[in-house]
């Protein structure tokens, strides 16, 4: 069957391969993914890696290099175990892709993503999104109803993670909230930030091309460029008394954007960091002991949230498939995916990819 691998840095192959095995596990499901996104994660293993996917076989599911990708998908079932209840052959499904025990000390509590064995479908387990067939866990199929489209479905990973970054913040009808970044996660962070009920965001993003998506996307945020605008001065001025926005959502992952999200949040607000940081930040701590404010980190989603997304997508308040630009066939993958993506000029800002 045809996938698209990764074996180290700057070495994406669209590959033959041999398909899954027919005999399925009790709780394994055999699925034919539909359209799969291209993730700032599998940017960084192209641009940086091997980073998270394993050099050697995963502590936990075993995988090694070379990796086939995709971890934000749609899928169609096409067979199951035979403990298997909630899906049938032909049913649609998201892939909720975080592989982890069931038994530890934080399955036990209900926080399966942060257990320290995690793996992910298309990163550290020997099936992905990007691959004509796949194999997953029972857990890991999220059936979706008719009403929710091909994209939407593939959707819904990514804007779990946003989802969680404006929970973490504690959003609520009324906030205000800085999005700093409009990528793909910046993007969704703003629609999620709505859905919540924040009534003023702002949006800090020096990229043009993303300025203009971010406004596309949600008419009426003020977005800013903190290249040739006072973003401080601009918040100071849109908000209360000049406090500054309840909570500011950090979705760069550089040192300072999260020191700017820092000097805009009101005292006694909120800092999120959803970005993921590559090398350690030089912070202000006496500015944060100052304002008494509230730094969350934030890691992945909490893997129950896919009906709460579904039916936010369902009711139209979560427009996940706003942020998409363009779809592309796999034998692109590179040239029209990951390197269209990495152009600073180039003109799209989440590429959904067809096996």
């Amino acid at each position: 069957m045809k996938a698209v691998r990764f074996h180290t840095k700057r070495d994406i192959r669209v590959e033959d391969v041999a398909p899954p095995s027919s005999r399925l596990e009790p709780t394994q499901v055999l699925i034919k993914p539909i359209v799969c996104g291209i993730c700032g994660t599998d940017l960084h293993e192209y641009l940086a890696g091997p980073i998270v996917t394993p050099v050697t076989p995963h502590v936990y599911t075993n995988a090694v290099l070379p990796q086939i990708l995709g971890h934000e998908f749609s899928a169609v079932v096409v067979d199951t175990g035979s403990a298997v209840r909630h899906v049938k052959a032909g049913d649609r499904a998201s892939i909720m892709p975080l592989v982890t025990p069931r038994d530890d000390y934080f399955a036990k509590r209900g926080l399966y993503h942060l257990s320290d064995k995690m793996a992910a479908v298309g990163l550290s387990w020997q099936w992905g999104g990007m691959g004509e067939l796949a194999v997953v866990n029972d857990y890991n199929v999220m059936p979706i109803p008719p009403s929710i489209s091909d994209v939407q479905g593939a959707m819904i990973e990514p804007g779990a993670v946003a989802l969680y970054g404006v929970d973490r913040g504690g959003v609520h009808a009324g906030s205000s909230v800085l999005v700093s970044g409009a990528g793909p996660i910046g993007a969704l962070t703003i629609l999620a930030a709505r859905a919540a009920g924040a009534t003023k965001i702002f949006v800090s993003e020096p990229n043009p091309t993303r300025r203009k998506l971010a406004s596309r996307i949600l008419p009426g945020a003020i977005v800013i460029n903190p290249l040739e605008q006072d973003l401080l001065a601009i918040i100071a001025a849109e908000t209360d008394e000049g406090v500054g926005v309840d909570v500011a959502i950090e979705c760069v992952g550089l040192e300072v954007s999260l020191n700017t999200c820092a000097k805009a949040v009101r005292r006694g607000g909120k800092v999120v960091q959803v970005g993921l940081h590559m090398r350690p930040a030089a912070i202000d701590a006496m500015l944060w002991a100052q304002k008494d404010i509230t730094i969350e980190g934030c890691w992945c989603f909490q893997v129950q949230m896919w009906p709460r997304i579904i039916s936010m997508i369902e009711s139209g308040i979560y427009p996940v498939e706003k942020v998409v630009t363009a779809q592309i066939e796999a034998e692109n993958v590179v040239a029209q995916g990951f390197e269209q993506l990495l152009d600073p000029t180039g003109k799209n800002l989440k590429i959904l990819v067809r096996v």
